[in-house]
């Protein structure tokens, strides 16, 4: 089918380009959040440039910048002016579908407060086309986006699961602002973004069903003219580094030391019983730190992490349709877990329905999670019973979270089991049971512990030979006597 092309005369009718921040799952888990709502700013319509395989348009690299990074995306091209539309209504005020390339160079973004005006809107950032994919014609949920960096396919996505739909950027949009004929929207990029330097061309194709808006081709040059004294300089640094590449290998930086426990009171944490430092917990006053009422696939096990959070709310259906499905908040939990940490859910203590099953815990294994906690039920027990990972529940249950939850946010401060966890909090669970410790004594309680299972061992030995219980446990003076000197010969 031959698609007509984007002219000079359509982009002239443009007056606002309004570009999205993150919209792609894999994108938010590249970046490391992922919004609650769609945020946007603002590119200047003088920054539209066309470009073809055929016919490659051109983008300077500002001289004296080092980072012109380059962000493949689906652009919708507004046909009917619109104010105050619903989502059900939204797409059919979209007239074209077509490739763009959201360009910008990372050294100003510190100069911008935010507005990317400076980094993403300079002449040229913002090429479009070649050709326009009617949007009455496609299904805005089964399109493709590919980008090609000097040839190689480095950006492959579809937007079947985005976190916003299209047809809700233009309802949301619409809410506060007219969207004019013309006015092109840009949806955001997926995970494989990175940078272009001159002698590059980057390319970008857009394809629903068999239709293609064929791809969109840029070539970097450098650009001669440096930025004027009184203006913003350019400056870039690792971090800036790493956004531009997506990552720090990407970026040829030394990987970070990883966050987490300190490696030795994990393993002093992981030496001692919960029944112990249940002990000295109440010797400091916290009486409330066990999450009780739980039952767990792997009881066997000994398991020490930091707490990272997800909370569950009572279902209510209007709230499970906007925040139940795609990539929700149970989703994005399981997706950022990282190496030896424990997913702990605040379920209410809803026996009545799943808060996890096979695929999202065997998901959480492959990232690396310790353990898995929930005061609510657990779906496809056998399943998960049969992963390595241990997961921590209240009950079974064959039925999906939307029977009784909506999952609603992460990282917070949440109870489970009858207490309270906090993001950080220190998890240590075996056979006996899983506390909560407060990081900042974590060092001075577990040093303690150790202390008192020494004494215990020494008491349990004599116990062992005969001796009664009465003066030894606790230790009187002469007992005590006893145990240094049978500390010093056991050293």
């Amino acid at each position: 089918m031959s698609l007509q092309e984007l002219s000079p005369e359509l982009l002239a009718r443009t007056r606002k380009v309004i570009a999205v921040h993150i919209n792609y799952p894999s994108r938010a888990a590249q970046r490391g959040r992922t919004p609650e709502q769609p945020s946007y700013f603002l590119k200047p319509a003088s920054s539209l440039a066309l470009g073809s395989a055929e016919n490659p348009g051109t983008v300077e690299r500002p001289a004296g910048c080092e980072l012109l990074g380059y962000e493949g995306e689906i652009a919708l091209i507004i046909g009917k002016s619109v104010r105050r539309v619903s989502p059900d209504d939204a797409w059919g005020h979209v007239e074209w579908v077509t490739a763009s390339n959201d360009l910008g160079v990372y050294d100003l973004r510190y100069a911008d407060k935010g507005s990317n005006l400076r980094s993403k809107g300079g002449d040229g950032f913002t090429p479009v086309g070649p050709g326009l994919i009617p949007a009455a014609a496609v299904d805005p949920a089964a399109l493709r986006i590919r980008t090609w960096h000097n040839g190689e396919l480095v950006q492959d996505d579809t937007t079947a699961d985005l976190l916003f739909p299209f047809a809700r950027l233009v309802a949301d949009l619409s809410q506060l602002l007219t969207l004019e004929e013309g006015d092109i929207i840009l949806t955001g990029t997926p995970a494989g973004a990175s940078v272009a330097v001159p002698g590059d061309v980057v390319e970008v194709e857009v394809t629903g069903g068999e239709l293609s808006s064929g791809r969109l081709a840029t070539a970097v040059v450098e650009g001669t003219t440096p930025f004027a004294a009184f203006g913003a300089q350019p400056k870039s640094d690792d971090t800036q580094r790493e956004e531009a590449y997506g990552s720090r290998e990407a970026a040829g930086l030394a990987p970070l030391a990883k966050p987490g426990l300190d490696p030795e009171l994990k393993k002093k944490l992981e030496s001692v019983a919960t029944a112990t430092l249940s002990s000295q917990l109440r010797k400091r006053g916290l009486n409330n730190v066990s999450i009780d009422g739980l039952q767990a696939t792997r009881p066997d096990r000994r398991v020490v992490g930091l707490a990272r959070t997800l909370r569950y709310v009572p279902n209510r259906e209007d709230l499970f349709k906007t925040h139940g499905g795609g990539f929700n908040a149970q989703k994005r939990a399981v997706e950022s877990v990282n190496e030896g940490e424990i997913l702990v859910m605040e379920a209410r203590g809803e026996k009545g329905t799943g808060t996890v099953g096979d695929i999202l815990a065997l998901r959480a294994q492959v990232r690396g999670a310790a353990a898995i906690i929930t005061d609510g039920g657990v779906r496809d027990y056998s399943a998960v019973a049969g992963l390595e990972i241990p997961t921590y529940f209240a009950s079974r249950h064959p039925a999906v979270l939307g029977r009784r939850h909506v999952p609603w946010d992460t990282d917070v401060t949440i109870a489970c089991g009858g207490t309270t966890v906090q993001p950080g909090d220190i998890i240590v669970a075996d056979s006996d049971g899983i506390l909560v410790i407060p990081p900042g004594i974590a060092a001075e309680l577990v040093d303690e512990c150790i202390a008192q299972e020494r004494e215990e061992e020494f008491i349990f030995k004599m116990v062992e030979q005969g001796h009664s219980v009465d003066g030894l446990f606790p230790m009187n003076a002469e007992w005590r006597a006893k145990y240094e000197e049978w500390g010093k010969e056991n050293d």
